[in-house]
């Protein structure tokens, strides 16, 4: 349901997004990082943090569910984009670091742990990972799109089952104009 919304909303999506300054996370998220580290953008949607990982020298590929988005971001980043849902990633210690800035959420709260453990395993050690997710609790609809919304302490537990060390844990404002609301986000070490 969640990835037929993106697909047939691509377009929307993508004009929505693309220009949300997220420099300031990112700049976070890459100050773990080596440079020139291989990064994942897990649900990289309109590629705008592809792009910039990618001016920024990092190795960096996206993944999206998505095949429209993905096509978008593709064009966008002018980066490799795979096409494929997040419960189905099989990568074995080939990330620095993993990017999951608000795609996460959409996975529904049964599938976390497994979808957490497959980041564990696509990190090197000492690998770092960004997620983000809308502060609330539990799984909801939102028109055709499913949410999962996270407390601090639903992270914390997330992160503690799936033996990945918090860095860093704030909420923060929705940066998207004209859109209210409150985000968790956290930076964990594999």
């Amino acid at each position: 349901m969640t990835v037929a919304y993106y697909d047939v909303h691509a377009q929307a999506y993508f004009d929505a997004t693309v220009s949300v300054d997220m420099s300031a996370l990112r700049a976070r998220f890459l100050s773990c990082l080596a440079p020139g580290g291989r990064v994942l953008d897990l649900g990289c949607g309109s590629g705008r943090d592809l792009r910039a990982f990618g001016a920024a020298r990092y190795d960096a590929i996206g993944l999206d569910a998505s095949a429209e988005l993905a096509a978008l971001a593709r064009a966008h980043s002018g980066r490799e984009v795979m096409v494929q849902p997040f419960e189905a990633m099989s990568f074995d210690r080939e990330f620095d670091g993993i990017w999951a800035c608000a795609s996460l959420l959409h996975v529904a709260p049964e599938d976390l742990p497994d979808v957490f453990s497959r980041c564990v395993r696509a990190l090197k050690e000492g690998g770092m990972i960004y997620a983000s997710f809308k502060l609330g609790t539990g799984a909801r609809l939102d028109g055709e799109r499913m949410f999962t919304d996270l407390t601090p302490r639903d992270v914390e537990v997330l992160l503690k089952n799936a033996r990945l060390t918090l860095v860093e844990l704030w909420v923060s404002d929705d940066l998207v104009a004209g859109r209210s609301g409150r985000w968790v986000n956290f930076l964990a070490r594999a």
